[in-house]
């Protein structure tokens, strides 16, 4: 195994929770991965019926090869069709406004 195979392979748990969310919300999930700089990358899971969820990995090509291991995992953008997928219920929106919003 070469240096950069060591460093793009995502870690057990982050397959292990990916595999659990596409299980859970309907046998298949959009992935889309996000670059965080120097934290990493943020791969958001989209699943079949709209809840999402996130895996944080160490950098981008791991968030990629974390894709193509997890059966039912597909690679996706920040498109229209993926936006649309993402359903996000009232209480997800009162924790994304924070305090003041309670």
């Amino acid at each position: 195994m070469t240096a950069t195979e060591e460093t793009t392979a995502p870690a057990p748990k982050a397959i292990a929770t990916a595999e659990a969310f596409v299980a859970a919300h309907g046998k298949s999930a959009r992935a889309v991965v996000e670059n965080l700089g120097q934290v990493g990358a943020r791969v958001v899971l989209i699943g079949a019926d709209g809840r999402f969820g996130d895996v944080v990995v160490p950098d981008v090509a791991t968030g990629n090869a974390l894709v193509e291991a997890v059966e039912g995992l597909s690679a996706h953008e920040w498109d229209g069709e993926t936006v649309a997928a993402v359903k996000i219920g009232a209480e997800h929106r009162r924790k994304m406004a924070g305090p003041r919003a309670r």
